[in-house]
């Protein structure tokens, strides 16, 4: 704030909010009319003093500058006639030391003015004293340092202790104040600018306004936000639990709640290959799994690597502390896609799909390979969104290029260009043209059957959502490719959040038949390409498909365990939405609309393993 602010200014600035007063439970005090039109008159105060707006006459700026911080116009007329209009601080002294003196039990006198009566100022401490609950005692602290005054200030307020160091700590502290006559007032510095209604007349730093602000805002936050919980929130409700024929002590790691200090951005493996990719050596992998997440039912769960803080230490001790296996689609298909995948599967003995996919741009789309500049140095694409660049994008970036038709662009041509393409994937499909890509090619790079998503009603916008959130099918059947051994009869599948059918794919692509799918997608555009896809590949097989997920509860998932005796593997993931893509503002975590089935995956997962158990 300037201190130094013109009286018209300090008139039409609303210092404290109605929301910081209801704080601190003080009364609104009148306030300055909004600017008026020239030749209306402003109300001042509350009513008592009336100003022509045009009025260029120095005093009655002054008048209405301080009658503006709160103080009685004929106090400011005295003070004015007392010290002259030309020394704005030895106005103030004056103005406070009469308000010192209009409320000391010597010389208060009933007034019928309103907020500028020192009735009001008896209101006003009797509100201050209900709010604060402020006692005899208080004469005690006169001796504590300042810190520990607004400490206890705070404190008095409602708020925890802990609650007022951080917020100190954070927005500084600066407030040197002593209690006089029922109010506080700077010890250190008077300044020009005082905020009148609440008596804090704060020097440079924050004021206790702001710092109940702040204790504010770090209460809503942690309310929207799980991850920077420090005490027990409601645990996820777990339908299951109210029979008793499936209640059990939760996993020890899902009861853990995750403070701030563990939200920290989890480091990623570089290279990101996992446990080993088919076209990298690695050595011989090896790990163990804690003895609850031993299988089967096997279980395999995929999500966005670059989640926000702490989405995988939650993802990671829902399922049984199991560490995730980071792997980036590039090293498996032209198209980068860094996921994790949590999951109890052997990791010895995997093989890939044949034949190996193309694993750069110019072999997946090689009538590119004409049109490709020089100085786009790409080989690889970028993560496939569900959205693509529009038309009027790649019209600009034509003309831009045309400008520049003698030999190579300039280089900031070239770096706004790249940019571009490698933020919408944008391919050179002739000269000084690019486009977007087609959804034929991204089932291709993804490896999904060509036409997968075409047809049936499905609109382009669809087919590029479904496919923008789908598995990398190569990626996926290198990992289920050991369960070809462990069940070569076949396996049955509950498939939770199925997309279009990525886990399906991989596993009719592997050779392993499909038993039993019960699959779950709330996406009846999805359901319907599933169901295509069903029957073109003449599955022999059931495949029984929910559109909600509430509908496996423990009853439902009982008689479906009985009807196809069990399941083999449990896979889902969860829709990028919330954790990942260019709209920053959906980025949720695992509280967000899509990701938030995370806690039904491992709600079902944990009531099968339950329910199989007994069998």
């Amino acid at each position: 704030m300037n201190g130094n602010a013109s009286g018209e200014e300090s008139c039409n600035i609303d210092w404290d909010t109605e929301d910081e007063l209801e704080i601190q439970s003080i009364p609104l005090p009148s306030s300055c009319s909004r600017s008026t039109n020239p030749g209306e008159q402003a109300t001042v105060g509350d009513g008592e003093a009336n100003s022509n707006t045009g009025s260029g006459t120095s005093q009655s700026k002054l008048i209405r500058h301080f009658v503006g911080m709160g103080f009685p116009e004929k106090l400011v007329a005295q003070a004015i006639e007392e010290n002259g209009e030309g020394n704005s601080e030895s106005i103030l002294e004056t103005l406070l030391t009469y308000s010192v003196l209009e409320n000391s039990p010597q010389q208060q006198k009933p007034s019928d003015s309103d907020h500028s009566s020192s009735d009001y100022y008896e209101n006003f401490d009797d509100d201050l004293s209900d709010s604060y609950s402020w006692s005899e005692d208080e004469e005690s602290t006169d001796s504590l340092p300042i810190k520990d005054k607004t400490v206890l200030a705070l404190a008095k307020m409602g708020y925890t202790t802990d609650e007022a160091s951080i917020a100190m700590e954070r927005c500084g502290v600066y407030l040197i104040l002593y209690f006089s006559f029922g109010y506080w007032f700077i010890l250190k510095t008077i300044i020009v600018m005082v905020i009148f209604a609440t008596r804090i007349f704060p020097c440079p730093g924050s004021s206790i306004a702001e710092l109940t602000d702040f204790i504010c805002a770090a209460q809503l936050a942690k309310a929207a936000d799980p991850f920077l919980l420090d005490e027990e929130k409601p645990k996820p409700k777990r339908k299951f639990f109210e029979n008793e024929l499936w209640k059990r002590k939760r996993h020890r790691g899902c009861d853990r709640r995750m403070t701030f200090e563990d939200g920290e951005t989890i480091r990623l493996p570089n290279p990101m290959i996992g446990y080993g990719v088919p076209t990298e050596l690695c050595p011989t992998p090896y790990r163990s799994l804690p003895e609850a997440a031993m299988g089967p039912p096997y279980f395999y769960y995929e999500n966005v690597a670059l989640a926000p803080k702490g989405v995988w230490d939650t993802i990671k001790r829902f399922l049984y502390d199991v560490e995730p296996e980071f792997v980036d689609s590039k090293y498996f298909c032209a198209a980068a896609r860094k996921r994790g995948y949590v999951h109890n599967l052997p990791i010895n003995n995997r093989f890939p799909l044949l034949p190996l996919p193309p694993r750069t741009i110019h072999e997946a789309l090689p009538l590119s390979r004409r049109w490709w500049p020089s100085w786009d140095t790409r080989t690889k694409l970028n993560c496939l969104q569900t959205c693509i660049g529009s038309a009027k994008l790649t019209e600009r970036i034509r003309k831009a290029l045309e400008d520049h038709q003698e030999g190579e662009p300039p280089l900031h041509v070239q770096k706004y260009v790249l940019d571009e393409c490698r933020k919408w994937n944008l391919v050179w499909v002739g000269r000084n043209k690019l486009a977007p890509l087609e959804c034929d090619e991204v089932e291709m790079l993804l490896g999904f059957p060509k036409n997968h998503t075409r047809g049936g009603g499905i609109s382009r916008t669809d087919r590029y959502k479904s496919l923008g959130n789908s598995f990398q099918v190569d990626t996926v059947a290198y990992h289920l490719s050991v369960l070809r051994d462990l069940f070569p009869g076949g396996v049955k599948l509950l498939s939770l959040f199925s997309g279009i059918g990525g886990a399906e794919v991989a596993l009719h692509r592997l050779g392993i038949p499909l038993k039993t799918v019960v699959s779950v997608e709330k996406s009846e555009v999805n359901r319907n390409i599933v169901r295509s896809w069903w029957e073109q590949t003449n599955q022999k097989g059931n495949l029984i498909d929910f559109n909600d997920v509430q509908e496996l509860d423990g009853d439902r998932l009982e008689q479906l365990i009985h009807s196809v005796g069990g399941f083999d593997i449990v896979i889902g993931g969860s829709p990028c939405n919330n954790l990942a893509g260019s709209n920053r503002h959906h980025r949720d975590g695992l509280e967000g609309k899509e990701s938030s089935l995370f806690y039904d995956y491992f709600r079902i997962l944990d009531l099968v393993k339950c329910i199989m158990a007994k069998r």
